[in-house]
């Protein structure tokens, strides 16, 4: 059920920002990638392991960085950035200890990285203006 939800989600968060035009700016998904990637460090933070903090701390930074390099470069960067989040949901469990992280939230948030990437992809494959 996260997996469908996940994806649902994405799916409506990117038709409903095309629908009025919040994705004309090239920054939203750049943000969107960056709201996402902290997620795992808010989840450090509510679990209390200091730890875990640092793991994911370096993890979003890798992600934060990759955002701003496809928000000056190219928004292709920022696909590649989701769909390695997606990955990252999937080994994350037996990669960083993480006590705050819902025990559903790997499931959907890879379902939500992998459709938001796929939507991106598609938007930037049609060569709308300002990607």
């Amino acid at each position: 059920m996260s997996f469908l939800i996940g994806a649902l989600l994405a799916l409506g968060v990117g038709v409903l920002a095309t629908r009025i035009g919040l994705d004309r700016d090239r920054a939203f998904y750049p943000t969107v990638m960056i709201v996402i990637a902290s997620y795992y460090v808010l989840f450090a933070v509510m679990g209390g392991s200091s730890r875990a903090l640092l793991a994911e701390c370096a993890v979003m930074a890798a992600f934060l960085g990759a955002s701003l390099a496809g928000f000056k470069r190219t928004l292709w960067l920022v696909v590649a950035a989701l769909a390695a989040h997606g990955v990252l949901d999937f080994v994350h469990p037996h990669l960083i200890t993480n006590p705050g992280v819902p025990v559903w939230w790997p499931e959907f948030c890879l379902a939500y990285d992998l459709v938001a990437a796929g939507y991106l992809a598609t938007l930037l494959s049609r060569s709308r203006p300002a990607r």
